[in-house]
Formats: structure tokens, C-alpha cells, sequence
């Protein structure tokens, strides 16, 4: 099999340059080793706590043994299917801050400034909520993804804003506008009922072209000759075969996935390589290097009044809400129930939000299981800007085995610091008046866990990752030993072969990653294609007075 472009990855990015590249007339072969995405439990939105679950749907990878967080090895699901992480993430749609991507560019990322992104996230965008509040010269209205809001029925998500207002913080009618910071409505990618994966947004039209194809195949490493990337070795049907390009290949494989492959085409930390074995083709120490993450608490209460979830949390309720779906995609399974949001400053000085929250009616975990039995609610916090970093790592030069993960998690004093202003914070907003009809008491943190060296021992504990791995093929100048790929996604010292996707993150942006993972898709499909990128936007975005003050 062959075609001018092999996209390795039918993920978030992945599917963007599929439906940019074939829309303009290159021929483009796709290679995921997932399976279909089809069936209820991927496209019903409330279902979403069980793809990423399933073997079926995830690679399964867990980190090493992380010494901060008791020795524990926590989860880290990457999407193994049609749409990759897309098609089993929480469906929340959120930017960044305009200052996450100047810092792209400051750090050797040129053209990755907000002014340069903002084109691209309002390309992609076909924004529903215009009448909800916010700017629509902000936002994108004809794009494939669709993206659009909760109908916030519950009134515990009303309540969070208003508690958030009464303890003193901002509100933002829409935080992928103008102004990140603040309480509001959170934002999904679902629409009419279904979740809008980037296989749905995307990829179903690029192979509705006679030019676009998809092929079921474990990449097992980039083919290299003379300094170009010429082809993909992939074991496909039980076979070992290589697939061929004529012009590039783009590794869009995760950030987990991406640097594994590199490494196992000889593109890496040459020690690291050789002790494994792998000739040798260009010497990054930067790949697998510079993992970062988002750690999340959930922050969970009694409820005095049986208005959460819980009361839908058997067989019968959810076999209801699972038909009225099924036929109508209307009912609670047309949400992913994550309807309010918040982005706040942990303290006086912090120049843009550096905690997020999810806010959610009921207490439960990601896989699912309740934390306590009654009614009850949460929020989902964290800090966004870590500087803990980790990196992925050979277990063996054998593509079946799954990598060494490690991401070094709370290993800086700062993080503690920061957790711990998080939980005080956020009992702070649940003791304000507007919760006052709901709450009955703590479920956890108990009421017992006071001082710091409690709340360190409860972070350490039960401290989960948000699932937001980056980083770990990182984009900056060519010059930049460190740095993996240069400004147009081109993998330095390799012709013809790009990466595109979370890996190429300098550093991690405020809030959950689809988003600037399918932007990433939609600016390389420009560099990629030869074209002049979008023009710069002029539009300033809003930054708190009492930051500007600090600055006087």
C-alpha cells in the first residue's frame, strides 16, 4: 500500500490532517491499530467512564511506580480506536489561555503565538452557544467540530457559579473567548445527542474522498534511507509489510505512542538506544523527554437533597436513560454532565488562571465506582502548570511491548504547595451560601483532614491523573538540542517525516488537551500542504486588572 502522505494515528490530530490533506487532493493512507468506534458506549456522552476502561477501546498503559504518590502506578488510557483519545475522553472542550501558546513561542516554538492559534481554533470551530453569552468574533461558526453546551438542568451547577461569585472570584460567559478566567458553563463536543469525536468531525468526510484511506496496522517503525523517511513497517493482518509514501509521513500516535515509534526508528537519546540494540539515525535526546501531566483531586460532598446523578445510579434508571438515547439521543445520556467549569488564580502575583475545575452532581470516580453510597457531588481540581516533569522510555525494542512511563509526578516542593491551595480553595466555594441548601457534609477530604501534613498524606493517596498527557516530543528551533521537531512540525535531522499532536507541547496549556491537539492537526495540514498560514489575529485577550495592578 502506498499514498503521497501515511498518517500514523487516527486520533485528534491525526484525523484533522486527514480531512485537510485529502481535501486538497493528496492522496493519504491512515494507519491506527484500533478497531471501530461504532456502538453506544463510545458515542452515548454519559457512557464515557467505560471506553476508556475497556482493552478494547484503550492500550491499557499505566506509569511506573510513581515514588511521590505512594509507589502507586496510576492510569494513563490513550485511545486505542477510530478517533484514538477523542473517541473515549471526557468530551470537554477547552482552548487554553491566549498566555499558554505565547510561551510556546518565547520558548523556541515560533509561530505558535496565541495571535498565530487563534486562526486555527476558530477554523475548526462550529460553535452553537452564541446566544448563551460570549463573543462570536471569537469563536469559529463553520467548522467540522462541533462544539456545544450542557442544558445545566441540574441547579447544583448554577450553584457552583454563584458560589464561585460570593467567594470573590470572576465569572466568564464563555472561557474560550476572550476571558478564560472565571465561573461559567463548560463546553462539550457533542452534538445532537452523540459525541463528536475527531473521527466524526473529520475523518468520516476525508474517506467519504476516493483519495483517503484507512487501514487497520501496529506501526512498528518509520523505514529511513539516506536521511528520508520513506515508509512505514506495520504488521498488519498478521503480516509484516511496508507501507510507502512519496512525499511524507506524520507520526500522530500520542504522546505516548509518538516517541515510542521514533525510538524504535532509531530517532532518540543514542545511549538509551543502544542499550537497546537500535541502530542509530539521529541522535534527540528530547524524545520521550519533557512528559507532563495534569494531577486532579476530587473534591467530593454530601448532599442534603436527592437532586444529584446518584438517583439514576442503578440497572433500572440507567437501562432508561440508556433507551431514551438509543432512540431519541435526547435525556441525561445526550451530556457528559460536566456543565460548569472554573479557571481561578491560586494567589496575588499569578499572571493567568492556574487551577481548574470540573464540576459534576454526583460523587464518582473515572472508573465509575461511587465513592460513597448516597447522594452526593464534586469537584475535580488541579493545578495546570506543574513543573514536574517525567519521560517515556523503552522497555525493549520489541513494538509489542507497552513503554516506560514515569512521570515523575509531585516532585517538586511547588506542587505541594499548590495542591494543597486547591483543596483549601475549594472548601472555601462549597462553604458558600449558595450551597448552603445542598450541603451536608464532607465525603472527602473528611472533615478530619486539616493540617498540611494531612492534606499531603490525602494527595498522596488519592491524588489521579486527568489524562492529559504532553510534551514529550517538544517543538522549538532547529538549534535546540533539546527540541524534537522544528516550528513546522518537521522532525530535525530527518526529512520527510513530521510529528503532530499532544507530543510536540513545550509546555502543557491551561485545561483539558483535545482541543489544541486538533488545532496542532489543522496548523501542521498547512505546513504540511506548502501553504502561508492563517493570518495573525489582532484580537486582545482579556487578562485580570489585579494581575495588570501586580505589574505597576
Amino acid at each position: 500500500m502506498q499514498a503521497e502522505f501515511i498518517i500514523i494515528g487516527a486520533g485528534s490530530a491525526g484525523c484533522a490532517m486527514a480531512y485537510r490533506l485529502a481535501n486538497a487532493g493528496a492522496s493519504v493512507l491512515v494507519v491506527e491499530h484500533g478497531g471501530t468506534d461504532a456502538g453506544p458506549l463510545i458515542q452515548m456522552p454519559a457512557a464515557l467512564s467505560y471506553p476508556m476502561n475497556m482493552s478494547r477501546y484503550d492500550w491499557g498503559y499505566s506509569s511506573e511506580p510513581e515514588p511521590h504518590l505512594n509507589n502507586r502506578r496510576l492510569a494513563c488510557p490513550r485511545g486505542k480506536v477510530v478517533g484514538g483519545s477523542s473517541s473515549i475522553n471526557g468530551m470537554v472542550y477547552v482552548r487554553g489561555h491566549a498566555m499558554d501558546f505565547d510561551h510556546w513561542a518565547e520558548s523556541g516554538a515560533d509561530g505558535w503565538s496565541y495571535a498565530d492559534v487563534l486562526p486555527y481554533f476558530k477554523r475548526m470551530e462550529h460553535w452553537h452557544e452564541s446566544g448563551h453569552g460570549g463573543d462570536t468574533d471569537w469563536r469559529g461558526g463553520d467548522g467540522p467540530l462541533h462544539v456545544t453546551r450542557g442544558p445545566r438542568d441540574n441547579p447544583l451547577f448554577s450553584a457552583f457559579v454563584n458560589a464561585g461569585q460570593q467567594a470573590g472570584y470572576e465569572i466568564t460567559d464563555d472561557y474560550n473567548g476572550q476571558k478564560q478566567e472565571g465561573f461559567g458553563p463548560m463546553e462539550q463536543t457533542v452534538w445532537n445527542g452523540r459525541r463528536w469525536s475527531a473521527a466524526n468531525a473529520y475523518l468520516r468526510p476525508a474517506l467519504k474522498h476516493d483519495n483517503c484511506t484507512i487501514t487497520r496496522a501496529l506501526a512498528r517503525r518509520i523505514i529511513i534511507k539516506d536521511g528520508r523517511a520513506t515508509g512505514v513497517e506495520v504488521d498488519r493482518n498478521g503480516k509484516r509489510e511496508i507501507l510507502t509514501a512519496s512525499r511524507e509521513i506524520i507520526i500522530a500516535a500520542s504522546a505516548i505512542n509518538s516517541p515510542k515509534l521514533l525510538m524504535l526508528s532509531g530517532i532518540g537519546p543514542a545511549e538509551h538506544l543502544s542499550d537497546h540494540g537500535i541502530d542509530i539515525i539521529a541522535d534527540r535526546p528530547g524524545v520521550g523527554a519533557n512528559l507532563q501531566d495534569h494531577l486532579e483531586l476530587y473534591i467530593q460532598m454530601a448532599s442534603k437533597q436527592p437532586i444529584t446523578l446518584y438517583r439514576h445510579w442503578n440497572l433500572l434508571s440507567k437501562a432508561i436513560i440508556g433507551a431514551q438515547w438509543l432512540f431519541t439521543k435526547t435525556g441525561l445520556g445526550a451530556s457528559n454532565q460536566f456543565e460548569s467549569a472554573a479557571f481561578i488564580r491560586s494567589r496575588a502575583g499569578v499572571a493567568y488562571p492556574d487551577i481548574q475545575y470540573h464540576f459534576l452532581p454526583i460523587a464518582v470516580r473515572y472508573d465509575g465506582k461511587v465513592a460513597a453510597e448516597g447522594h452526593g457531588f464534586q469537584a475535580h481540581v488541579g493545578p495546570m502548570r506543574s513543573t514536574s516533569r517525567g519521560a517515556v522510555t523503552l522497555r525493549s525494542n520489541d513494538p509489542a511491548d507497552a513503554p516506560k512511563i514515569q512521570f515523575n509526578y509531585m516532585s517538586q516542593p511547588q506542587d505541594w504547595d499548590d495542591f494543597r491551595t486547591c483543596i483549601r480553595l475549594t472548601r472555601e466555594i462549597f462553604a458558600q451560601e449558595a450551597f448552603a441548601p445542598y450541603v451536608k457534609g464532607k465525603i472527602q477530604p473528611g472533615a478530619d483532614v486539616q493540617s498540611d501534613a494531612e492534606i499531603d498524606a490525602f494527595i498522596a493517596e488519592h491524588a489521579e491523573s486527568a489524562f492529559h498527557p504532553c510534551g514529550t516530543c517538544r517543538i522549538g528551533r532547529a538549534d535546540d538540542p533539546n527540541a524534537v521537531v522544528d516550528p513546522m512540525g518537521r522532525v530535525i535531522g530527518v526529512d520527510a517525516l513530521r510529528v503532530a499532536d499532544s507530543s510536540i507541547f513545550p509546555r502543557i496549556t491551561n485545561g483539558n488537551l483535545n482541543a489544541p491537539s486538533i488545532m496542532v492537526g489543522e496548523k501542521i495540514s498547512d505546513h504540511v500542504l506548502g501553504r502561508d498560514p492563517l493570518p495573525s489575529s489582532n484580537d486582545q485577550p482579556w487578562i485580570s486588572p489585579r494581575w495588570q495592578d501586580t505589574q505597576r
